[in-house]
């Protein structure tokens, strides 16, 4: 048997379903076949992300390719999914989680000098570094991995996820992984998430033999996090989720107005959607 993946064409794109191939094929599954899909976001390199449409502009056209029977198969960066999956389409595995913290390049935050210039695109970075150094210049930048690294020098410092950096083998020399407790990631962050249509058993039954059970569900208490604040929700958020003792697993979220409230709280419990849907509720309410 062998399926179809549905992919950006990205370095970080290609290396993602390469690593999905060679799960399976370690596992005894299926051969892939990748299927290269131009996106929103691939095609405008310019304009920021959140004027485009948000999340949703580099997985639209992968997602499409499933639906209309391109392929069987779409592997996502589960960070870039909007928080509603389309009618059709199920995710059906969640591999192990690399790294899910974001990354600082060019400087450590504390050795940052006063005014320094720091190159993000994303708003949830941007708020979380303007409230440990307010002092800094933020600046809005677009592109790939490498085409943001090569920034370092004319910035003081970018931000980019640690775990496209290990995944592409990137090691520049002075990089500061920021802990939950400086800078809470975007949801599904590090993660990869596999979708494929949901009547379509066979691949499902394929895909579960690199579904990480822990990995899985800690993204859907991530993404029940971001479901409960809304498809529509533009303020910059971020959660975290992790497993405790027993059964228990505990969600850490960031919520805020995008100029001076940030508000930041973990819960935990057995029921991670129940667990991350009540605390997007409860920061939405402390934003009103």
């Amino acid at each position: 048997m062998t399926i179809s993946a549905a992919t950006r064409a990205s370095a970080l794109a290609r290396w993602q379903t390469n690593h999905v191939a060679e799960l399976l094929g370690d596992a005894g599954g299926p051969m892939v076949e990748p299927l290269l899909v131009s996106t929103a976001g691939d095609r405008d390199k310019e304009t920021p992300l959140h004027e485009i449409g948000g999340k949703g502009v580099f997985v639209k056209e992968v997602q499409a390719a499933v639906l209309d029977g391109r392929a069987h198969i779409a592997v996502h960066s589960a960070k870039d999914l909007p928080a509603l999956t389309p009618d059709g389409l199920v995710i059906c595995a969640v591999p192990a989680r690399a790294d899910h913290r974001d990354a600082l390049v060019g400087s450590t935050l504390a050795g940052l000098p006063e005014g320094a210039t720091v190159g993000t695109g994303s708003i949830r970075r941007q708020v979380q570094i303007a409230a440990r150094r307010p002092d800094v210049e933020l600046v809005e930048i677009r592109g790939n991995i490498d085409t943001r690294l090569g920034l370092v020098g004319e910035l003081d410092a970018v931000v980019m996820a640690s775990a496209a950096l290990d995944r592409l083998g990137r090691t520049p020399n002075i990089v500061e992984r920021l802990d939950i407790d400086t800078m809470l990631p975007q949801v599904g962050q590090g993660a990869l998430a596999i979708e494929c249509r949901a009547d379509d058993h066979e691949t499902i039954a394929a895909l579960a033999m690199i579904d990480d059970l822990d990995a899985h569900r800690i993204l859907d208490a991530e993404r029940a996090f971001l479901v409960e604040l809304g498809g529509d929700c533009d303020l910059p958020a971020g959660a975290f989720a992790r497993l405790l003792d027993g059964d228990l697993i505990e969600v850490r979220g960031m919520l805020s107005d995008g100029l001076e409230q940030i508000h930041i709280e973990a819960r935990a419990g057995t029921d991670g959607d129940a667990i991350g849907r009540g605390l997007a509720a409860d920061l939405r309410a402390r934003l009103v």
